[in-house]
């Protein structure tokens, strides 16, 4: 008998589980996925570290779960497993799981419930109960909570075509929302995103935001969110609002260094080197050079850090996420190219664990593939610097010691800055220094 737990997730703790992916009888085999938990920074499966029949599940959706938590036990022998499954969700029909209690959840949560368990309803009086079948403590309703209530199903139904439940009408016993409340809502005007968006308006002295019945205009067409783009975009905001920026734009010249790189590629076919990869590096030179950009603020205090690690933004089919590199400092550049081209496919293929997307200390965001003349990347927080960079072009560039205009291949740079941090002289000289290492990418040795 083997338990699965938590693997290593980086500094998050309590990340709630949104699916629970097998039941009590399934068959599983190495890297099956188990279930998916939800950070601030994206969703992702947590893969089975065994093989076997699955005896028992130690978690349920709405459980809260860190590093080395037990989420199921495998008889890996292959032995007879349990017939009941611990929860209504795992794999089970959904006329089961519809058919099990179910919990109340704040209006403004139409996805996971991080703080309540997934079975088990609230006592008439808002104190908690417990549910007979699996022991699982439901944490308190009150009445001021306002809460709705339908099955893990139906939560799940509702996350996959972005509905907020609190604007479904239940028909269910006792004003439950069932599977044909969610399939036939048709939303009838838009509004910010929960009460917490109003109340960062109030705070910040901003108009409210225009609620307008767009069905009313013409014929819409409603997408919903990624969950991707629906766990950033909270980040954003606070990054764009919190952060007061500033951006430097400028160009480097990078014929030779796309020389070379053209040069590595022919000469070996291990790994591809991308810009990214010389970007990754070429960068720690100029933070070892100007380690204010290598900080975080604290409070009063500032945090200057003496490790190098570099997230890069990739482009997924679900929106950008950003891949940390860890230690820049310490690989060389194929090592560098290899780890990219890691990240980059298990980010496409929605892989990247959370720790694989913490402890940054400066951020690339390349648009070298699209195009552009440059842009202003928003800070990732609690970072203070993020550098931008669109797609190179061929320039006339003036050589003074020939008194002739030559082309050069120009690689345009933005690089946005935490104001409160770093001054517009300090961001200048970090900038041509990276300008002169992408230029002689011998300077990386000095």
């Amino acid at each position: 008998m083997s338990e699965v737990a938590v693997p290593d997730i980086g500094d998050f703790t309590d990340v709630p589980v949104v699916e629970v992916l097998v039941a009590v009888g399934d068959t599983i085999a190495i890297d099956d996925p188990i279930v998916e938990l939800e950070s601030d920074k994206a969703s992702f499966e947590v893969p089975s570290t065994a093989a076997g029949t699955i005896t028992a599940l130690k978690v349920q959706i709405g459980d809260k779960v860190s590093e080395g938590d037990v989420l199921i036990e495998v008889d890996e022998a292959g032995g007879d497993a349990a017939t009941v499954p611990v929860d209504g969700e795992g794999g089970t029909s959904d006329t089961a799981a519809e058919a099990s209690e179910t919990v109340p959840a704040p209006n403004d949560a139409p996805g996971p419930e991080p703080e309540q368990a997934a079975a088990g309803p609230a006592d008439a009086s808002g104190g908690s109960a417990v549910d007979r079948a699996t022991g699982a403590k439901a944490v308190d309703a009150s009445p001021s909570d306002a809460p709705v209530y339908a099955s893990p199903v139906v939560r799940r139904l509702a996350r996959e075509r972005g509905i907020d439940l609190a604007q479904v009408t239940g028909t269910g016993e006792k004003g439950r929302i069932t599977k044909a409340d969610v399939e036939g809502f048709t939303p009838g005007t838009s509004a910010p995103a929960g009460g917490a968006a109003a109340a960062a308006d109030d705070a910040l002295g901003l108009a409210p935001w225009p609620v307008v019945n767009f069905e009313k205009l013409g014929p819409v067409t409603r997408e919903p969110l990624t969950k991707i783009q629906k766990l950033s975009a909270a980040n954003l905001a606070r990054n764009w609002v919190r952060i007061p920026h500033v951006t430097h734009n400028d160009e480097a010249d990078i014929t030779d260094l796309e020389t070379f790189r053209k040069q590595l590629n022919s000469e070996q076919s291990d790994v591809k080197v991308t810009m990214v990869a010389l970007l990754l590096k070429a960068s720690v030179a100029s933070l070892q050079a100007y380690p204010r950009f290598n900080s975080s603020l604290d409070g009063d205090e500032l945090v200057v850090k003496h490790f190098y690690n570099v997230g890069f933004a990739a482009d997924t089919p679900n929106g950008l996420v950003v891949p940390v590199v860890k230690d820049v400092d310490q690989k060389g550049i194929l090592e560098l190219a290899g780890e990219v081209g890691e990240l980059s496919a298990k980010a496409r293929a929605g892989k990247l664990m959370p720790a694989q997307m913490s402890g940054g200390n400066f951020s690339i965001s390349s648009l070298g593939g699209i195009g552009g003349t440059s842009f202003t990347p928003i800070v990732n927080a609690p970072e203070v610097a993020i550098l931008g960079v669109v797609r190179s072009a061929t320039k006339p560039q003036w050589d003074g010691k020939a008194g002739v205009f030559v082309p050069r291949l120009m690689l345009p740079l933005s690089l946005s800055y935490d104001h409160r941090v770093i001054d517009g002289a300090l961001a200048a000289r970090f900038v041509v220094h990276l300008k002169g290492v992408l230029e002689d990418f011998r300077r990386v040795l000095l």
